[in-house]
């Protein structure tokens, strides 16, 4: 049994509906503040807190979970910005109160996700995992103050773990059936989305950056490929590999303006903008080296091309209007009752 806090939410969700399909069981831990009922499929969906360490040890210890994968976060970089205090307390606390759970429970495998936002400012680029780490917003000091206290687990609980550093999620499940439903929505292509569907002109943070349109540059990767890289992290430790850190990306950087330009050929619509001042906290360009990761877990991205990722978005931008409501399609993962081995 898989333990996946925040996996109501995007990538949690996409996460663990691979590990049904690779044949585990899976509980998801999540609070919905910011997931979907929805988007759990069916599998056993526990309501708590993980900075709760009674309720998360109570979901490890009657689910009999061997390894937890963690989602559960505050994710906007602008956000942390405003509210640091918040995203140490979701972030920081709810990882170590997690931690502390599995500590007692003995369940000693630890799935992490990160972000490519604890490098900072890149002084060289592609980033490399041995790029100096020095974030620039709270966000990715909160995710790099959870890398650091891991080492720390180990040494003393024996928690094995690794840490995925992934750079921009984007798409949808290529099958249809979960997708990016964030209230408000803060990434760039399901806003590109709205805009171009009669929504509020899309706003460009900052034109007067170093790159080669003026506009940020980003790598973006598929969610569905992105639970693949969860999956295969998770064979690792199980067959003993040791603790790791991992860039997770395409090596195919975008600026904003090429975002918009294959939303637009996707959609067929033009997509209004307008310019915006920068946004605190965001570097110039996150552009990350998989080198490691595609050698030792043999990791690679399958939707890697931007048009793809767009078009599968699109597919559930524009059947899903209204947000999460999940249709069941022939094939898909049963409805179950939310019970002890339902996943």
């Amino acid at each position: 049994m898989i333990l996946v806090t925040g996996g109501a939410g995007y990538i949690g969700s996409q996460s663990a509906k691979a590990l049904r399909v690779a044949g585990y069981r899976v509980v998801i831990f999540d609070n919905l503040s910011a997931g979907h009922r929805e988007a759990a499929l069916g599998a056993p969906l526990i309501e708590g807190d993980v900075r709760d360490v009674d309720a998360v040890r109570c979901a490890i210890r009657e689910s009999r979970a061997s390894a937890v994968m963690h989602f559960a976060a505050r994710l906007v970089v602008a956000e942390s910005m405003h509210d640091p205090a918040g995203y140490y307390e979701t972030n920081v606390r709810g990882a170590l109160a997690t931690l502390e759970a599995m500590a007692v429970e003995r369940c000693h495998l630890f799935i992490f996700s990160s972000t490519c936002a604890v490098y900072g400012e890149p002084t060289e680029v592609p980033l490399r995992e041995t790029h100096p780490t020095a974030p620039i917003s709270p966000y990715g000091q909160t995710k790099l103050a959870v890398e650091q206290a891991l080492p720390h687990f180990e040494r003393a609980y024996g928690i094995r773990s690794i840490r995925l550093r992934y750079v921009n999620a984007a798409g949808a499940d290529p099958e249809g059936d979960l997708g990016e439903d964030h209230t408000p929505e803060v990434h760039a292509i399901p806003r590109a989305f709205d805009a171009a569907s009669g929504g509020p002109p899309f706003e460009i943070f900052g034109e007067d950056y170093p790159t080669r349109d003026g506009t940020c540059l980003r790598d973006y990767v598929h969610v569905a490929d992105l639970a693949d890289a969860h999956l295969r992290a998770l064979h690792r430790l199980e067959q003993g590999g040791a603790s790791a850190t991992y860039n997770v990306g395409t090596e195919r950087p975008s600026s904003v303006r090429e975002v918009l330009s294959a939303v637009e050929r996707v959609t067929g619509r033009a997509v209004p903008h307008r310019s915006a001042p920068r946004r605190p906290g965001d570097p110039a360009m996150l552009h990350a080296s998989t080198a490691r990761i595609r050698e030792a877990l043999r990791w690679v991205p399958q939707r890697a091309e931007l048009e793809t990722i767009v078009s599968d978005a699109w597919r559930w931008h524009s059947t899903h209007p209204r947000g999460f409501q999940v249709t069941p399609r022939p094939g898909s993962p049963p409805r179950t009752p939310a019970r002890w081995g339902g996943g």
